[in-house]
């Protein structure tokens, strides 16, 4: 006789079959079913956090490193409803997540409408797929289908909706279905020969890499490219490390909107390699019809807007694309590019002078540069969103692909710290360091209990200005007054100690490197409060750089 099992225990087997290691998240009184089956599972870990937004940005950064997708769980109603800034930094992030949410019975109500939200229909607007279970015999099905959506180019978010009556039906003869074998196709012969042809012909080439060219194979592929061929590249925020940025050929990476060093590089070209483009990184450029030809290389077509409608796009593959290109092509030997190289010698000149102010707050660029020092090869430096993203964006060198995780798609807040506890877990050899404004670390500061309880080993360094600083920039650079933007803060050093984490807080430049130094090599949470100055944002990021190069 044929073992009876509940739908929730079809679940976790469906989630054990598609290699689920961990699953995020707050459960409630509707996941108590799903809960049960997960606590018999010897395969799948669960990891409770303090919050639905810590969970959901957790399985996203698994989705990011991994390639595989992330599972995170939470109850009805307002858990669910904090599920939807995670997914939609998973979807705009193109980063795999499958989110579980529970619901009241649906065969019988006994509480009226209490708690219940539609959270299938709200969160269509942020997922590729969003649905209810009805049927426990329709688990396997729809697990399989979450999970192809999720990993399938443009990665990103799922979600599946188990009512509690639906997930204690007995389920004898469910299995889960086998994973398909499905392989992306590769651009089209024509199309990599038309791109060939007017990079041959073009005057001075350059390579842009953007988000969608952050994948294991494309880096090799990109590298060995620009060896050969000599063509020099730059990338957007998100394609930071996907080439070492130490490269001969690096031109930098295009943190501000327009007028610094890279935009005046790119301006210099007449045929622009855009590699990865993704609709959520405005391209570093304004396209004009001036002569000059854009290049579209992706696993989709170009979605044109004012500012990005490519003549020639080569679809497919990106690493398969780019392999074949670097086959076909012949470099032309009357490309010149010192006039681009020199821009990015310039932009090193110039940010080598800034780097070296030692004064106390600690000044963002010198900040740039102690972290950079301080950090290994392989170490990963995770920022939440503020105005140092530009900073570290611009001044911190990447050697590897996801060695710098920053979100310029949804740009939020609150996820530097969490996505520093998953890469902590996943690569506990490595050093993993969160860098958050005071702003962004406050709205999941919680979380700082979960990376105790886990064990982990990390540091969190939170860049205190006492306000939301980026936007008080702006609010200054529009003319505004100075107000609504400032607040207090508590006393970091013994908020770490409360959870049992080891706090610091930096008095000079000097006492910022012997922190970072020490934190790195002792183990634990670490915490340190470095306060920083932001007084010359403006004339650094906007003036001086482009006057500067302007004189190019």
């Amino acid at each position: 006789m044929t073992e009876s099992k509940k739908a929730s225990d079809v679940f976790i087997d469906c989630l054990e079959a598609e290699g689920c290691e961990y699953i995020f998240g707050v459960p409630g009184e509707e996941n108590l079913d799903f809960l049960d089956s997960l606590g018999k599972s010897d395969k799948i870990k669960l990891i409770l956090t303090r919050h639905e937004q810590g969970a959901g940005f957790m399985a996203a950064t698994y989705g990011r490193h991994t390639g595989k997708t992330g599972v995170c769980v939470a109850t009805l109603g307002p858990g669910a409803t904090n599920f939807v800034t995670s997914a939609a930094y998973a979807q705009l992030g193109g980063m795999p997540v499958l989110m579980i949410t529970g619901q009241k019975p649906i065969k019988k109500s006994k509480q009226g409408r209490f708690q219940i939200v539609d959270i299938v229909s709200l969160m269509e607007p942020v997922t590729k797929y969003s649905i209810q279970i009805a049927a426990g015999d329709n688990i396997p099905s729809r697990v399989r289908e979450a999970y192809r959506l999720a990993e399938e180019e443009k990665p990103g978010a799922t979600l599946i909706e188990l009512p509690e009556d639906i997930a204690e039906e007995q389920a004898t003869d469910f299995k889960p279905l086998p994973k398909s074998v499905a392989r992306r196709p590769s651009a089209e012969e024509k199309a990599v020969r038309a791109a060939v042809k007017a990079i041959e012909a073009a005057k001075n080439p350059v390579l842009v890499i953007g988000a969608g060219a952050n994948r294991k194979l494309c880096g090799r592929q990109l590298e060995q490219f620009v060896n050969e061929t000599g063509i020099p590249f730059l990338t957007t925020q998100m394609g930071k490390g996907v080439i070492d940025e130490r490269h001969e050929k690096f031109l930098g990476c295009a943190a501000l909107s327009a007028g610094d060093f890279v935009h005046r590089a790119v301006e210099a070209s007449d045929c622009i390699i855009n590699v990865g483009h993704d609709v959520i990184e405005k391209p570093p450029f304004f396209m004009k019809d001036n002569g000059v030809t854009v290049i579209h290389v992706s696993t989709r077509t170009a979605e044109v807007d004012p500012v990005y409608f490519p003549q020639i796009e080569v679809i497919g593959d990106i690493a398969n694309a780019i392999w074949q290109m670097r086959k076909d092509i012949v470099p032309n030997r009357s490309w010149d590019f010192a006039h681009m190289l020199e821009y990015r010698k310039a932009e090193v000149e110039h940010t080598k002078s800034l780097s070296d102010d030692a004064r106390f707050p600690i000044f963002p660029p010198h900040l740039v540069q102690q972290v950079r020092d301080a950090m290994p090869r392989d170490g990963i430096i995770c920022l939440d969103n503020g105005v140092y993203k530009i900073w570290f964006a611009r001044g911190y060198t990447a050697y590897l692909p996801n060695t710098v995780l920053l979100d310029n798609a949804l740009a939020t807040m609150g996820a530097g710290l969490p996505s520093a506890m998953m890469s902590a877990m996943l690569y506990p050899e490595r050093k993993v360091m969160a860098i958050c404004g005071d702003g962004g670390f406050m709205m999941n500061s919680q979380e700082m209990e979960t990376a105790v309880r886990l064990g982990l080993n990390m540091t969190v360094l939170i860049l205190r200005d006492d306000a939301y600083g980026m936007i008080r920039w702006k609010q200054a650079n529009m003319g505004f007054e100075d107000f609504g933007l400032t607040y207090g803060n508590p006393d970091f050093v013994k908020y770490a100690e409360s959870y049992g984490a080891i706090g610091h807080r930096v008095e000079s430049s000097e006492h910022l490197k012997e922190l970072l130094a020490h934190c790195n090599s002792t183990p634990g949470v670490h915490l340190i409060d470095c306060p920083v100055d932001y007084s010359e944002n403006d004339q650094i990021l906007n003036k001086d750089i482009k006057e500067l190069s302007k004189k190019l």
